[in-house]
Formats: C-alpha cells, sequence, structure tokens
C-alpha cells in the first residue's frame, strides 16, 4: 500500500487527549505481552521524535529514502510526516502487527497526505528480511538493541549499514540508566548479555558516530546517538563489519 506524504511545511498530525491516552494504552498492552521487542512501556516523547529525525531536516529541500524500524504506535513517524520533503521515499518497518495496522491507519488519515507525491509505505516484517532494493539516506531506528543478543544486534547493524548510501546517517536512541539497573537486578548471564550488547554498540560508535545526545525531557531519559556510513564504504558486511566480542 502507498502513499504521498505531507508538505513539510504542514504541522504535525494532532492527537487530542483520548487519542493520545488509547496510543499510550496500546503501546503498554503490547510491552508487556512482547517485551523482548517492544521494549518500553510508553511511546517516545516530541522532544526525543525531534531528535531522531533532524538528519532529514538537515538534508532538506533535497529529497531524500528514509527508512523508520520499530516504528512502534507512530511518535517518531508522525514528525517524519511532517519533515519529509516533496519527491522522497518513506518505509516504515514493524515488526509487531498490531503496531503495524495502526501505522497503516495513521498513515492513510495524515492530512493532505494524498495530494502530495512522496511514498509512504508500511512493512509488517522484521528489517533484517525487509525486501528491498532501496538504499537510504537516513535510518531512524526505534528498535530495543538492551533487550536482543549481541548476534542479533551485529545483524540488524550490519543490516542498517548495508541498506545505508554512503554518507547516509543513522540514528538510534537508548534508555539513560537501563543497563544498570538491569545488571543489578537480574542474572548473571542476563547482565552478561547486557554488558556484550553495550561493548559492540560502543565499537560501532567508536567507529561511525558523529554525535551523541541526551534528552533529559523523555520518560525515561534517553541518549541517542548519531552514525554515518562513509562515503568510500564498500559493505558493511565486508571486512570492515565489527564483529561481536562475547564475554566468557
Amino acid at each position: 500500500m502507498s502513499y504521498t506524504a505531507a508538505d513539510p511545511d504542514s504541522p504535525p498530525h494532532s492527537r487530542g487527549p483520548a487519542q493520545r491516552a488509547t496510543e499510550g494504552w496500546a503501546f503498554l498492552v503490547e510491552s508487556i505481552r512482547n517485551h523482548r521487542t517492544v521494549g518500553s512501556i510508553a511511546p517516545s516523547g516530541k522532544s526525543l521524535a525531534n531528535l531522531l529525525t533532524d538528519p532529514l531536516l538537515e538534508r532538506a529541500p533535497r529529497t531524500s529514502n528514509v527508512l523508520e524500524v520499530g516504528a512502534g504506535t507512530g511518535s517518531v513517524t508522525r514528525v517524519l510526516l511532517s519533515r519529509i520533503p516533496r519527491g522522497s521515499h518513506l518505509d516504515i518497518v514493524e515488526a509487531n502487527t498490531h503496531f503495524a495496522a495502526h501505522l497503516r491507519h495513521l498513515v492513510h488519515g495524515y492530512p493532505n497526505l494524498l495530494e502530495k507525491q512522496e511514498q509512504v509505505r508500511v512493512h509488517n516484517t522484521f528489517v533484517e528480511q525487509l525486501a528491498t532494493d532501496r538504499r537510504y539516506d537516513v535510518i531512524v531506528s526505534g528498535l530495543p538493541f538492551a533487550n536482543f543478543s549481541p548476534g542479533q544486534v551485529a545483524e540488524i547493524m550490519g543490516r542498517y549499514l548495508d541498506l545505508l548510501r554512503p554518507g547516509g546517517t543513522l540514528t538510534y536512541f537508548s534508555y539513560c540508566g537501563s543497563r544498570w539497573v538491569r545488571t543489578l537486578l537480574t542474572s548473571r548471564p542476563e547482565a552478561r548479555r547486557q554488558r556484550d550488547v553495550k561493548g559492540l554498540l560502543n565499537q560501532y560508535h567508536h567507529q561511525y558516530a558523529v554525535g551523541c545526545w541526551t534528552v533529559w525531557g523523555n520518560l525515561p531519559p534517553a541518549q541517542v546517538w548519531q552514525l554515518r556510513r562513509p562515503m568510500d564504504a564498500v559493505s558493511a558486511s565486508g571486512a570492515s563489519a565489527v564483529q561481536p566480542e562475547i564475554s566468557r
């Protein structure tokens, strides 16, 4: 299903208190039901969503191919739709069936969407299984890396870098202090997994990061990372790919 995106100068799709409450409740229910893949109990706040999508503003007014992964109930999607330039393409990937249906409804009802030329598509799948030949200028990830194994994180990050055009930007976030809380409250194997994931992401930061910011106003506070694929990169799956180092 394809749609056209909103004018970058138009206001974001407004939500009333009842709709925000409904979405918040839906997010909470899915986080309890699928905590390993949802990873939070509330959607991203406005400040966090704005910071995650800033690379799109930096590219404006140039057209962009944009990929959002782990869109949830669409708090970041709304900002992308309001900012995406005319002639751009937005792919939204969400593995949760309930969230994907909600996102299709959101996209279909977005103001003026059908009057523009930009293409927007919702994919109910995992990003590792996304079938596309498209390469992206901007990727925004909402996936809960802290809930995954190091191998899963390495596979997803490698996929992101493969999908990025040389010079393309990836943004993602993690919650401040969550690793330390989990380390204190979980088993030794779980603490080791958390440490290995953190170490793996640090390797990606060392190799590709161009910025890091903390959004203290989010609930809970979040750290946003911005990574960029080098202009001379050949393939993230080649010799320069980061390999997970698993603790023993």
